[in-house]
């Protein structure tokens, strides 16, 4: 199976061509530099996500506080990620950057405010 990306990994923006056997990379092509040849593996093999959103504020001048995961997570388990973010609640002010939710869904990354509330 042939499949075409656009790599995001450097301001080249090249288009891949990425040949594809039984899940796995057989052959890249297109990429002008080695980061191309990753973004492409990585994307294919084990797609990864930052996720962002808002969790309830109880209590405090705002009434929803923006958060993202510290490091990005697996793309197959963001829904259940943006499902988990809705049953949080913050009920004290918190300073840009501090955790609001360590070890989130047991992956191992942070839940972290960008903002101060």
């Amino acid at each position: 199976m042939i499949k075409k990306l656009i790599c995001i990994e450097c301001p080249r923006s090249c288009a891949l061509t990425v040949d594809i056997e039984n899940c796995r990379i057989v052959k890249v092509e297109g990429n002008k530099c080695p980061k191309g040849a990753e973004y492409a593996k990585n994307e294919i093999e084990n797609p990864q996500r930052i996720l962002t959103g808002t969790v309830l504020a109880k209590g405090l001048r705002l009434k929803m506080v923006p958060v993202r995961t510290d490091k990005p997570i697996p793309k197959s388990r963001i829904s259940e990620a943006a499902s988990e973010l809705k049953k949080i609640r913050v009920t004290k002010p918190v300073d840009m950057g501090e955790v609001i939710a360590a070890d989130f869904l047991g992956l191992g990354v942070n839940l972290i405010a960008t903002r101060d509330i």
